[in-house]
Order: structure tokens, then sequence, then C-alpha cells
């Protein structure tokens, strides 16, 4: 029984050790990398945060995990999101590659319905975008928008006379 708690407390010292340094390498090469890091998700950034999760439990719950593998691998996820975002940032072309499109839901007083099936997004979701949003009610919304990081933006009818902010969205 007592090997369901601990093997020795060796083991447990080890681990604790490990969490504590793993815990701040992570903290200290998450600051350094930029709130780009921490931002809201779109495929790229999810992928990088689960891998990141994924090195701190290994190193956490493994002995054959050293402290510098975690490190560099870090540094490695880390290193490699920096470089593909200024890729994305210099190159239109590959910033559409590795990201999503924007999509139109809501437009003109009608709802989208075969972009909302391709996406997966209810006719409820997008009318509690609208009421997160503030506004009275769908007369007053000109558009709505799922974004390339899965939240939707709620264009206001008064706010649809720049026709520039749709031009990611009549691209895709």
């Amino acid at each position: 029984m007592r090997d369901i708690f601990y093997n020795d407390w060796t083991t447990v010292l080890s681990t604790a050790g490990k969490g504590l340094l793993i815990y701040v390498a992570l903290i200290v090469m998450l600051q350094i990398s930029g709130k780009r890091s921490l931002s809201k998700f779109n495929i790229f950034d999810f992928v990088i945060t689960v891998a990141l999760g994924s090195v701190f439990a290994s190193t956490l719950t493994s002995k054959d995990v050293k402290l510098a593998q975690s490190v560099t691998a870090i540094i490695i996820l880390l290193g490699g999101q920096y470089i593909i975002s200024k890729l994305a940032f210099k190159s239109d072309r590959f910033e559409r590659l590795i990201k999503s499109e924007p999509a139109l839901l809501y437009s003109g007083g009608a709802f989208n319905r075969k972009t909302m099936a391709s996406e997966r997004v209810t006719e409820r979701e997008v009318l509690q975008a609208v009421r997160k949003s503030g506004s009275a009610g769908l007369d007053a919304v000109e558009a709505v928008i799922l974004e390339t990081d899965g939240t939707m933006s709620v264009i206001g009818a008064s706010d649809a006379r720049s026709h520039l902010i749709y031009d990611p969205v009549e691209r895709a």
C-alpha cells in the first residue's frame, strides 16, 4: 500500500526540486519570449502550449528526463514559435499557411449558414457573442466574424463604415 503514495523520499524530493526549477525556467523563458506565447490560441499556439505542458509533466514524473533536457526542449519550442511568428509577420503567404482565416458568420441581416456549418458554430453561439458585445439585437449588428483564435468579433452597424476591417474576411 505504501508504494501507491511514494517510492521513497528521495524520489519525492527530486520531483519537488525539478518541479520548482522547471517552473522557474518556464516562467523566465516565457517572459523572454514575450506576450505572443501567452496570446489567445490559434492552432499553432495551442500545439505549443500542449507541448510545453507535456515537457513540464514529463520533467515532474519521469526519473529519466533530466532538467537540462527539459530546459532544452522548452528553448526549442519557444524558439521555434518565435521564428514561426516572425516568418508569419513578414509573409502573408506563410501566415495563411500556418493559421486559419477569419470567417464571416453573420452580415447584412442574415446568418451565413454554410460558413456556420463548416465552422461548426450554432446560431445560439452567434447570438451569445452579440449579447456579450453589448448590442441590443441583431438589428444593431452589421457582422459577426469568427476570428483565427476562435473568438467572435461583433461589428456594430454604426462601425461598419470602414470596409478595411473586412479585408481579411473577404479574402478567406
